[in-house]
């Protein structure tokens, strides 16, 4: 092996973590950027300047390998030592268009994707709005061509065009990373689209209509007198403050009944992290209520063997109600306002009970835990309020010594 060349093996390839350039010699480096992806990059000096060119990803489903890397890193070096361009080169190839790139990551995409939703969302992104940049190369997509698919969408619904601005240039950053087009992403928002959007900071996120909680114990009376599987399902939603989805998708393989707990794993959580919810003696009830006419791995049976409730269910419910100012999901902020205005829960439990992860990556790096004990007293007080067990608007507090938190 020649000193100084392939510096680099396929394991220090997979577990490289730091921001940064490592060399394997000869001109060939591995690029990590600060998300983390990685690509293969090789360096020289041409005309006294330093020249970078993109190989393609290190990671994901079409990567190259270091092998690879290394034989195309050859071939630049041959093509250096011969006088020719190595970009140049490049260029004279079929360039990928816009769309077999869009494609390609959306194929890539989607197995990580939880909602049908986000699908189709992307695909109107790319297949609809984008539709002006289909037959175009990737590499030779410009700054104009982006501001003139965006900008219009953005003039007309702010929070799609800015949601279409982000996938372009994800689309751009794709293509780059596997060695498709060079030079700085057209679609980039520092520097760029940031002073062509003028006031996108301030347009405001729409929020889910919530409840306001004063208006739940009442809510609750009438689920009661409602009964049926659909008022089960969403009295349950409500007191243990879960997503539609994750009420809906309950198995009866998740439910401790001994310990009252409610074991969510990862596959059915939106942020990818299980979740234990604790049961109150009224969550018990609604279970053992359904457990009495089990026919299925799920919990609230749906019409079908063998399916979950529809996930329209609850909204029907509420509708058929006539209550539609509000929506399900809704109750979850609900229940954040109240642990805010009527109690002293510190905000890391409160966050906890949502299933939500607060803090920076160091932060959670460090705190690991799911305060499970504390919400395990936290849930009881809410299912109370809920039962409008408490007088009047205060309820008594949840206090935490400094030594808890």
């Amino acid at each position: 092996m020649a000193i100084g060349k392939h510096r680099l093996t396929a394991l220090k390839v997979e577990k490289a973590k730091q921001c940064g350039y490592l060399s394997d010699g000869h001109g060939l480096y591995l690029k990590i950027r600060k998300g983390g992806s990685k690509t293969w990059a090789y360096i020289w000096t041409q005309a006294g300047k330093r020249t970078e060119m993109s190989l393609g990803s290190a990671a994901g489903a079409q990567q190259l390998s270091l092998a690879r890397a290394r034989d195309v890193a050859a071939k630049i070096r041959q093509q250096i030592g011969d006088g020719i361009d190595p970009r140049a080169e490049r260029t004279k190839e079929a360039p990928k268009s816009f769309l077999e790139i869009g494609q390609a990551l959306l194929s890539e995409l989607k197995p990580t994707w939880k909602s049908q939703k986000t699908v189709e969302q992307w695909q109107r992104s790319l297949l609809v709005e984008c539709e002006g940049l289909h037959a175009k190369p990737i590499n030779s997509i410009t700054d104009a061509e982006c501001r003139k698919v965006v900008i219009p969408v953005w003039k007309r619904t702010p929070e799609t065009g800015l949601r279409l601005r982000k996938r372009l240039e994800r689309v751009l950053s794709y293509a780059e990373a596997h060695g498709m087009r060079e030079g700085r992403n057209p679609a980039r928002w520092e520097g760029h689209f940031k002073e062509a959007m003028i006031g996108s900071d301030k347009i405001k996120r729409k929020h889910f209509p919530a409840m306001p909680y004063v208006e739940i114990p009442d809510f609750i009376k009438r689920l009661q007198e409602l009964g049926g599987t659909s008022a089960l399902a969403l009295e349950f939603t409500i007191l243990t403050v879960a997503r539609s989805g994750e009420t809906l998708g309950a198995l009866w393989s998740e439910i401790d009944f001994d310990e009252a707990l409610w074991s969510i794993p990862a596959e059915r959580m939106k942020n990818g992290f299980p979740h234990t919810v604790p049961l109150t003696p009224r969550t018990l009830e609604i279970l053992r209520q359904m457990q009495g006419f089990r026919q299925s791995d799920f919990v609230f049976l749906g019409a079908k063997p063998n399916r979950p409730m529809s996930n329209m269910t609850m909204t029907m419910l509420m509708r058929r109600m006539k209550v539609t100012d509000y929506v399900p999901h809704g109750f979850r902020a609900a229940f954040r306002t109240w642990c805010g205005n009527e109690t002293n829960t510190p905000r890391e439990v409160a966050e906890a009970a949502l299933s939500h992860r607060v803090g920076s990556a160091v932060e959670l790096s460090y705190s690991r835990g799911d305060a499970l004990e504390k919400r395990r007293r936290l849930m009881p007080l809410w299912a109370s309020y809920c039962k409008g067990e408490q007088s009047g608007d205060v309820v008594p507090l949840y206090r935490v010594s400094s030594k808890e938190v």
